[in-house]
């Protein structure tokens, strides 16, 4: 099967998933300062979200670029992605309406803790249904470590939030900037 599909419907639901953030936030009742900074919780849990859900996409787009034939389980992995990161505008709102509170921010964790072995799962399913380079396994091999360290990190994220969830989200954070640039290598890999 064509990866075109797959790709198109992957872009078209993730533009879904931010417009339904962005439609979700609130104007300020008031035309002061004051007011806008009781909006202030929603915009910058929006703003992380729109952050993740970009840095998936950019990522997908990479991990997709190694694909050479679609099956049904890949497929299937995918539409796991995409079904967990649709579930991102809900606990996004939820974080922003609570300003930060311990509850929401784990339960933030868990979905990013959800969304990342969900991108594990389907990276290890393109690559036992794809021929890969030596190359690309090598630089692929690489990416599944960042994936494990992302685990662990929005795992820690979990506790952490009934401690002091500002640390939690340093951490979801701190997984954004790792995965910002997708990994050269794959590029290297397909030049070669």
């Amino acid at each position: 099967m064509n990866k075109n599909r797959l790709e198109a419907f992957s872009d078209g639901l993730m533009a879904i998933i931010v417009t339904i953030m962005v439609l979700e936030m609130k104007m300020p009742h008031g035309a002061t300062l004051k007011d806008l900074a009781t909006v202030a919780p929603v915009f910058f849990s929006y703003v992380q979200s729109f952050w993740f859900i970009g840095v998936y996409w950019n990522n997908h787009h990479h991990l997709l670029h190694t694909v050479k034939k679609v099956n049904g389980k890949i497929m299937v992995t995918n539409m796991l992605l995409l079904f967990i990161l649709s579930l991102v505008p809900f606990t996004t709102g939820w974080v922003g309406e609570t300003n930060f509170a311990p509850v929401p921010v784990a339960v933030y964790a868990v979905e990013l803790v959800a969304c990342a072995f969900a991108w594990t799962l389907l990276q290890i399913t393109i690559e036992k249904n794809n021929d890969w380079s030596p190359a690309i396994k090598k630089a692929m091999a690489r990416q599944g470590v960042k994936g494990w360290v992302s685990v662990i990190l929005y795992t820690a994220g979990i506790p952490l939030a009934f401690f002091n969830p500002f640390i939690s989200e340093a951490l979801f954070v701190i997984t954004a900037i790792m995965w910002l640039v997708p990994d050269k290598n794959i590029e290297k890999a397909f030049a070669d």
